[in-house]
Protein backbone atom coordinates (compact mmCIF):
# COMPACT_ATOMS: atom_id res chain seq x y z
CA UNK A 1 0.00 0.00 0.00
CA UNK A 2 1.45 3.44 -0.94
CA UNK A 3 2.90 5.25 2.03
CA UNK A 4 2.88 2.24 4.36
CA UNK A 5 6.55 2.81 5.28
CA UNK A 6 6.62 6.61 5.12
CA UNK A 7 7.90 8.88 2.33
CA UNK A 8 10.45 7.57 -0.13
CA UNK A 9 11.32 11.02 -1.50
CA UNK A 10 11.04 14.09 0.69
CA UNK A 11 11.89 17.58 -0.56
CA UNK A 12 11.75 20.52 1.82
CA UNK A 13 11.89 24.21 0.90
CA UNK A 14 13.56 23.72 -2.49
CA UNK A 15 14.46 27.06 -4.10
CA UNK A 16 16.27 27.83 -7.35
CA UNK A 17 17.04 31.20 -8.91
CA UNK A 18 18.34 32.10 -12.35
CA UNK A 19 19.46 35.70 -12.10
CA UNK A 20 16.50 37.60 -10.72
CA UNK A 21 14.01 34.87 -11.62
CA UNK A 22 12.78 32.55 -8.88
CA UNK A 23 12.25 29.33 -10.84
CA UNK A 24 11.40 27.51 -7.58
CA UNK A 25 10.34 29.17 -4.34
CA UNK A 26 10.45 26.98 -1.22
CA UNK A 27 8.76 23.97 -2.84
CA UNK A 28 8.14 21.02 -0.55
CA UNK A 29 6.65 17.62 -1.34
CA UNK A 30 6.77 14.05 -0.09
CA UNK A 31 6.35 11.06 -2.39
CA UNK A 32 5.20 7.90 -0.65
CA UNK A 33 6.74 4.53 -1.39
CA UNK A 34 4.80 2.72 -4.08
CA UNK A 35 2.69 5.62 -5.32
CA UNK A 36 2.40 7.46 -8.61
CA UNK A 37 2.77 11.15 -7.83
CA UNK A 38 1.88 13.68 -10.51
CA UNK A 39 3.43 17.12 -10.94
CA UNK A 40 1.47 19.50 -13.17
CA UNK A 41 1.30 23.19 -13.94
CA UNK A 42 1.43 25.69 -16.82
CA UNK A 43 4.51 26.05 -19.01
CA UNK A 44 7.31 27.73 -17.07
CA UNK A 45 5.89 26.72 -13.70
CA UNK A 46 9.18 25.14 -12.57
CA UNK A 47 8.37 21.45 -12.97
CA UNK A 48 11.44 20.45 -14.99
CA UNK A 49 13.63 22.71 -12.84
CA UNK A 50 12.48 20.72 -9.81
CA UNK A 51 13.35 17.48 -11.61
CA UNK A 52 16.77 18.91 -12.46
CA UNK A 53 17.38 19.71 -8.80
CA UNK A 54 16.21 16.29 -7.61
CA UNK A 55 18.50 14.52 -10.10
CA UNK A 56 21.59 16.65 -9.43
CA UNK A 57 21.69 18.64 -12.66
CA UNK A 58 21.08 21.89 -10.76
CA UNK A 59 22.20 22.53 -7.19
CA UNK A 60 19.39 24.09 -5.17
CA UNK A 61 19.84 27.60 -3.76
CA UNK A 62 17.89 26.55 -0.69
CA UNK A 63 16.24 23.53 0.87
CA UNK A 64 17.15 19.87 0.80
CA UNK A 65 15.86 16.49 -0.31
CA UNK A 66 16.24 12.92 0.84
CA UNK A 67 15.58 9.46 -0.55
CA UNK A 68 14.58 6.89 2.06
CA UNK A 69 15.97 9.26 4.67
CA UNK A 70 19.41 9.65 3.04
CA UNK A 71 20.29 13.26 2.21
CA UNK A 72 21.05 13.71 -1.50
CA UNK A 73 21.23 17.51 -1.69
CA UNK A 74 24.37 18.58 -3.56
CA UNK A 75 25.14 15.11 -4.93
CA UNK A 76 26.20 14.73 -8.56
CA UNK A 77 23.80 13.13 -11.09
CA UNK A 78 25.63 9.78 -11.20
CA UNK A 79 25.69 9.61 -7.41
CA UNK A 80 21.95 10.24 -7.21
CA UNK A 81 21.36 7.59 -9.88
CA UNK A 82 23.45 5.11 -7.90
CA UNK A 83 21.35 5.83 -4.82
CA UNK A 84 18.10 5.10 -6.61
CA UNK A 85 16.64 8.02 -8.60
CA UNK A 86 16.47 7.64 -12.39
CA UNK A 87 14.79 9.95 -14.88
CA UNK A 88 13.70 10.50 -18.44
CA UNK A 89 13.72 13.85 -20.23
CA UNK A 90 11.12 16.09 -21.83
CA UNK A 91 13.23 16.09 -24.99
CA UNK A 92 14.31 12.53 -25.73
CA UNK A 93 18.02 12.02 -25.03
CA UNK A 94 19.18 8.78 -26.59
CA UNK A 95 22.44 7.76 -28.24
CA UNK A 96 20.99 7.99 -31.73
CA UNK A 97 23.69 5.95 -33.50
CA UNK A 98 23.75 3.14 -30.93
CA UNK A 99 21.31 0.24 -30.98
CA UNK A 100 18.38 0.01 -28.61
CA UNK A 101 20.20 -2.77 -26.74
CA UNK A 102 23.38 -0.69 -26.42
CA UNK A 103 21.40 2.29 -25.10
CA UNK A 104 19.94 0.19 -22.29
CA UNK A 105 23.32 -1.37 -21.54
CA UNK A 106 24.70 2.13 -20.97
CA UNK A 107 22.02 2.64 -18.35
CA UNK A 108 23.03 -0.58 -16.64
CA UNK A 109 26.68 0.34 -16.18
CA UNK A 110 26.22 2.36 -12.94
CA UNK A 111 25.41 -1.02 -11.36
CA UNK A 112 28.48 -2.75 -12.82
CA UNK A 113 31.63 -3.59 -10.88
CA UNK A 114 34.22 -3.64 -13.67
CA UNK A 115 36.49 -0.62 -13.57
CA UNK A 116 38.77 0.92 -16.18
CA UNK A 117 41.33 -1.86 -15.79
CA UNK A 118 38.72 -4.55 -16.37
CA UNK A 119 37.48 -2.78 -19.49
CA UNK A 120 41.04 -2.70 -20.86
CA UNK A 121 42.13 -6.19 -19.87
CA UNK A 122 38.76 -7.81 -20.66
CA UNK A 123 39.32 -10.62 -18.17
CA UNK A 124 36.82 -13.44 -17.64
CA UNK A 125 34.96 -11.63 -14.85
CA UNK A 126 34.51 -8.52 -16.98
CA UNK A 127 33.29 -10.53 -19.96
CA UNK A 128 30.82 -12.42 -17.77
CA UNK A 129 29.50 -9.16 -16.32
CA UNK A 130 29.11 -7.63 -19.79
CA UNK A 131 27.13 -10.68 -20.88
CA UNK A 132 24.88 -10.34 -17.83
CA UNK A 133 24.35 -6.65 -18.60
CA UNK A 134 23.36 -7.50 -22.18
CA UNK A 135 20.89 -10.14 -20.95
CA UNK A 136 19.29 -7.72 -18.51
CA UNK A 137 19.10 -5.00 -21.17
CA UNK A 138 17.37 -7.43 -23.50
CA UNK A 139 14.88 -8.35 -20.77
CA UNK A 140 14.08 -4.68 -20.19
CA UNK A 141 13.44 -4.09 -23.88
CA UNK A 142 10.95 -6.98 -23.79
CA UNK A 143 9.45 -5.49 -20.61
CA UNK A 144 8.71 -2.11 -22.23
CA UNK A 145 7.42 -3.76 -25.40
CA UNK A 146 10.15 -3.11 -27.98
CA UNK A 147 12.21 -6.28 -27.69
CA UNK A 148 11.89 -6.98 -31.41
CA UNK A 149 13.76 -3.71 -32.13
CA UNK A 150 16.75 -4.45 -29.90
CA UNK A 151 19.25 -4.41 -32.80
CA UNK A 152 17.85 -1.29 -34.47
CA UNK A 153 19.56 2.06 -34.09
CA UNK A 154 17.77 4.30 -31.61
CA UNK A 155 17.17 6.93 -34.31
CA UNK A 156 15.34 4.35 -36.43
CA UNK A 157 12.70 3.68 -33.78
CA UNK A 158 9.31 5.39 -34.03
CA UNK A 159 8.66 8.20 -31.60
CA UNK A 160 6.69 6.06 -29.16
CA UNK A 161 9.41 3.41 -29.31
CA UNK A 162 12.05 5.99 -28.43
CA UNK A 163 10.02 7.03 -25.39
CA UNK A 164 9.83 3.40 -24.27
CA UNK A 165 13.55 2.94 -24.90
CA UNK A 166 14.32 5.89 -22.63
CA UNK A 167 12.18 4.32 -19.91
CA UNK A 168 14.00 0.99 -20.33
CA UNK A 169 17.37 2.73 -20.02
CA UNK A 170 16.23 4.45 -16.82
CA UNK A 171 14.96 1.15 -15.40
CA UNK A 172 18.36 -0.40 -16.09
CA UNK A 173 19.78 1.60 -13.18
CA UNK A 174 17.44 -0.31 -10.81
CA UNK A 175 15.75 2.84 -9.49
CA UNK A 176 13.64 3.08 -6.38
CA UNK A 177 12.12 6.27 -7.81
CA UNK A 178 11.56 6.80 -11.54
CA UNK A 179 11.06 10.46 -12.52
CA UNK A 180 9.35 10.84 -15.90
CA UNK A 181 9.32 14.23 -17.65
CA UNK A 182 6.33 14.34 -20.01
CA UNK A 183 6.50 10.69 -21.17
CA UNK A 184 3.24 11.03 -23.15
CA UNK A 185 4.29 14.16 -25.05
CA UNK A 186 3.54 13.75 -28.76
CA UNK A 187 1.69 10.46 -28.33
CA UNK A 188 -1.69 9.66 -29.86
CA UNK A 189 -4.52 8.30 -27.64
CA UNK A 190 -3.66 4.67 -28.40
CA UNK A 191 0.00 5.17 -27.50
CA UNK A 192 -0.97 7.08 -24.36
CA UNK A 193 -3.25 4.27 -23.21
CA UNK A 194 -0.44 1.74 -23.76
CA UNK A 195 1.97 3.99 -21.84
CA UNK A 196 -0.46 4.14 -18.93
CA UNK A 197 -0.51 0.34 -18.81
CA UNK A 198 3.29 0.25 -18.77
CA UNK A 199 3.53 2.79 -15.94
CA UNK A 200 0.98 0.88 -13.89
CA UNK A 201 3.01 -2.28 -14.41
CA UNK A 202 6.24 -0.53 -13.34
CA UNK A 203 4.55 0.63 -10.15
CA UNK A 204 3.14 -2.84 -9.51
CA UNK A 205 6.68 -4.20 -9.80
CA UNK A 206 7.84 -1.99 -6.93
CA UNK A 207 9.09 1.25 -8.48
CA UNK A 208 7.71 4.56 -7.21
CA UNK A 209 6.86 7.07 -9.96
CA UNK A 210 7.11 10.86 -10.05
CA UNK A 211 5.45 12.14 -13.20
CA UNK A 212 5.45 15.50 -15.01
CA UNK A 213 2.75 15.48 -17.64
CA UNK A 214 0.65 18.00 -19.59
CA UNK A 215 -1.96 15.36 -20.41
CA UNK A 216 -4.20 16.21 -17.46
CA UNK A 217 -6.59 13.37 -18.26
CA UNK A 218 -3.73 10.87 -17.99
CA UNK A 219 -2.52 12.41 -14.73
CA UNK A 220 -5.95 12.44 -13.13
CA UNK A 221 -6.64 8.85 -14.12
CA UNK A 222 -3.23 7.45 -13.20
CA UNK A 223 -1.85 9.29 -10.18
CA UNK A 224 -2.57 8.67 -6.51
CA UNK A 225 -1.77 12.27 -5.63
CA UNK A 226 -1.03 15.42 -7.61
CA UNK A 227 0.85 18.65 -6.85
CA UNK A 228 0.47 21.81 -8.91
CA UNK A 229 3.21 24.38 -9.50
CA UNK A 230 2.65 27.91 -10.77
CA UNK A 231 5.43 30.49 -11.13
CA UNK A 232 7.74 28.30 -9.07
CA UNK A 233 5.38 27.88 -6.12
CA UNK A 234 3.25 24.93 -5.09
CA UNK A 235 -0.35 26.11 -5.15
CA UNK A 236 -2.17 22.82 -4.53
CA UNK A 237 -1.61 19.19 -3.58
CA UNK A 238 -3.91 16.28 -2.93
CA UNK A 239 -6.05 13.60 -4.52
CA UNK A 240 -6.71 14.15 -8.25
CA UNK A 241 -10.40 14.88 -7.78
CA UNK A 242 -9.75 17.60 -5.19
CA UNK A 243 -6.94 19.20 -7.20
CA UNK A 244 -8.99 19.26 -10.39
CA UNK A 245 -11.68 21.42 -8.74
CA UNK A 246 -9.34 23.67 -6.72
CA UNK A 247 -10.07 27.33 -7.66
CA UNK A 248 -6.34 28.23 -7.61
CA UNK A 249 -5.58 25.42 -10.06
CA UNK A 250 -8.42 26.43 -12.38
CA UNK A 251 -7.18 30.01 -12.35
CA UNK A 252 -3.58 28.98 -13.05
CA UNK A 253 -4.60 26.98 -16.12
CA UNK A 254 -7.40 29.17 -17.46
CA UNK A 255 -6.58 32.67 -16.18
CA UNK A 256 -8.39 34.74 -13.62
CA UNK A 257 -10.94 36.11 -16.07
CA UNK A 258 -12.03 32.71 -17.38
CA UNK A 259 -11.88 31.12 -13.91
Amino acid sequence: MPGAEGPLLEATGISKHFGGLAALATVSLAVARGEIFGLIGPNGAGKTTLFNVLTGIYPPDGGEFTLAGARLTGRKPHEIAERGIARTFQNIRLFANMTALENVMVGRHPRSRAGVLGAIVRDAATRAEEAAIARRASELLDYVGIGERRDDLARALPYGGQRRLEIARALATEPRLLALDEPAAGMNPTETAALRGLLERIRADGVTLLLIEHDVKLVMGLCDRVAVLDYGRKIAEGAPGAVRTDPAVIEAYLGAGVA
